[in-house]
Order: C-alpha cells, then structure tokens, then sequence
C-alpha cells in the first residue's frame, strides 16, 4: 500500500432531508441507513483503506461528533480526527486538512470523499480511485469523479467535459449549478454532462498552489498558523481564527477558476443518498412497490412508499402513494416523496 496515498473523509454535514433520522446531534452519516450493519462512516472508511492506509485515512467533522467517530471508527487515532470548531462549508476545511498533510508528507496524492455515500461495486471504485491517483502523480492536475447520469436529476450539480475529448480522463469545461428540469434534461440529451459527486483527487502541493492563486487571503489565514499544525498549539489556532474563514465551497473557490481541472467519468454504481427518495431507491421493495425499515406494516391501497419506523412499530396505511412515512421519538413525518427537497426548509423553520 502507497504511503504516499491519502484520505479526507468529509464527515460534518447535518443530513437535514434525512429529518426525523438525521439530527444535528446524530447526523445521517453515522446512521446505519440500509440496514447492511455497518454505519455509512464505516463503510466508508472500510472502502477507502482497502487502496489507503489506515493511518492515512483523516476524519475531518465538527468537534462536536469527535466521540461519536472514535466510537464508530475504533481504530482511528484522535490525531486522525480533524475538528471544526464552527461548520465553514467545504473549502476552508480541505485547505485546513491539506495543509496538514502536506506538513506530514509534501509528496502526498489525496482522495476527498463524503462520509455518506452508497458504493456498492467497491471494486470499480478503487480501480478508478488508482486511476485517478496515477493521474495526479504524473502531472500537476485537480481532478474529479464524476458519475453518469441515470435521469435528469434536479439535486445534483453537473459537470461538463469537452465533447471532442476522447480520452479516458476528460478536460472540465465547467461546473454547472443544480439545475430545473428542463435545463437537466437537456443535460442528459447532451451526453457531455455528468453528476457532480463531490469526490476529488489531487496532490497536497497541486491542490495548495491552487488555494495560493486563488484564495490568497484565505490561503494565507491558514498559513498564519502552519508552525502550529500537528501540533499542541494546533487547537488554540484552529479555535480562534477557523470561524473567520470565509463560507465557501470548494467548487467556488478552487475548481470554477484553476484550468488545470479533469474529470474521469466513474464506472462504479453510486447513489448520494441524500433524500429518502434515494434511500427508497436503493431498499427492497414489496409487490406494490413499497420500501419498509424497521416496521410491521398492514397496508391497503398504498405504493411506492417508504414506511421507517422504531421498534418494528405497527403500521396502518390505507391510500396513499409515494409517500415518505417515517417515525422517530416524538415525530412523525408524512410527506410526499415529490417535495422531498422541501423537507430541508420544513426543518429550519421548526428550529
């Protein structure tokens, strides 16, 4: 196994359209979601250290889910664990955890990869992680996953390559934003756009060059304390100046503006699952087309639902289609599957 090989296995995100499941105290990440017996984290983590070193693997999550990912993830190290003291969206804490790295291993290639991700062709997944490692080895490159579209999905962001390009590893014309339906389709018509997984691959020095040029100010925010880095004096730094860093994602702040962008189209089965509508997607189904966790269910003109309870709770449904049915604690969610978006929006304004 390559020392050189590293992981930032992003794990801070709140999972809000997973709500009642995902809370901000137990987000989806940490949620065995289809009931395999392991968590998403941990299969993640199992997946990555298959072409990574263990020790290589770095959990970069909010400090207040440190206890969780050691109870999860038992043989990782607390320094492997990368804390945000406040949540800054994705560009601030890749250039954190990069600078880390590059401190440990200037000659580090590194994967990054959200915590909750459904792979299940895990064989695919390295041949095309090695692949893509290779790539960023040879020559100073950003590079990206992408993942062929199946449908005109609305939720995703899409990336696109140049038509005329041939190769395997493809040139990024550019990122496009989530789309409406109709944009998405043309997308799809096109053949030249794919899915955008948030899974990138670059070498610490590629990838610290490109923060340098373009987010100079945040760049050197961080560089302000690199002395401190994977050190006892790293946490004081981190604490005091990680919530002036601007909120910005990675897409904006790097890979919309560098020319040096490549994206290998992936020939693994993927699935976010960032809705229930994605979940349901990946769950058995009963004859008429329902999806059942957890539950004991008598069901009387009702399809295409997913029905999730506690406790193997009893539950009567009687007319209803394409609902998500979901109990947890003290709430109840009934809505319908076509909304799902929304239920982002229903959870800010309970708070």
């Amino acid at each position: 196994m390559n020392k050189n090989y590293y992981a930032i296995l992003m794990a801070g995100g709140v999972g809000s359209r997973f709500w009642p499941v995902s809370t901000t105290e137990f987000p989806k990440q940490f949620h065995d979601m289809l009931g395999t017996g392991e968590t998403l984290i941990q299969k993640t983590f199992t997946r990555l250290s298959q072409i990574i070193p263990k020790e290589n693997i770095l959990i970069l999550t909010h400090e207040d889910y440190n206890s969780i990912v050691l109870e999860q993830l038992p043989m990782v190290k607390q320094e492997q664990i990368i804390l945000e003291p406040v949540m800054r969206n994705t560009a601030p804490c890749i250039l954190y955890a990069s600078l880390k790295i590059k401190k440990q291993n200037p000659d580090a290639i590194m994967v990054v990869a959200p915590s909750d991700h459904w792979i299940e062709d895990e064989m695919q997944f390295c041949s095309n992680l090695q692949h893509a490692f290779d790539f960023c080895e040879r020559d100073e490159n950003l590079m990206t996953l992408g993942i062929l579209p199946t449908f005109a999905n609305t939720g995703y962001g899409y990336i696109e390559f140049d038509k005329l390009d041939s190769r395997p590893i493809k040139k990024v014309k550019q990122f496009r934003e989530k789309p409406d339906y109709a944009t998405a389709r043309k997308f799809i018509q096109s053949r030249n756009y794919l899915w955008n997984a948030g899974i990138f691959v670059w070498s610490a020095k590629t990838v610290l060059k490109a923060y340098e040029e373009f987010q100079p100010v945040m760049y050197d925010h961080f560089m302000n304390g690199y002395d401190a880095l994977n050190t006892e004096k790293e946490a004081a730094f981190i604490k005091d100046n990680y919530p002036l860093a601007q909120n910005i994602s990675v897409d904006y702040a790097i890979l919309e503006k560098a020319q040096n962008v490549y994206v290998l189209p992936a020939t693994f089965d993927w699935n976010d699952l960032g809705t229930w509508g994605s979940l349901y997607d990946k769950l058995p189904k009963d004859e008429q087309e329902n999806a059942v966790v957890n539950a004991t269910v008598y069901l009387e003109n009702a399809t295409n639902n997913i029905i999730r309870t506690e406790g193997k709770k009893l539950v009567v449904i009687d007319g209803l289609t394409d609902y998500i049915i979901v109990d947890k604690d003290d709430v109840l969610l009934i809505y319908p599957k076509n909304k799902e978006q929304d239920i982002k929006q229903i959870v800010s304004k309970l708070k």
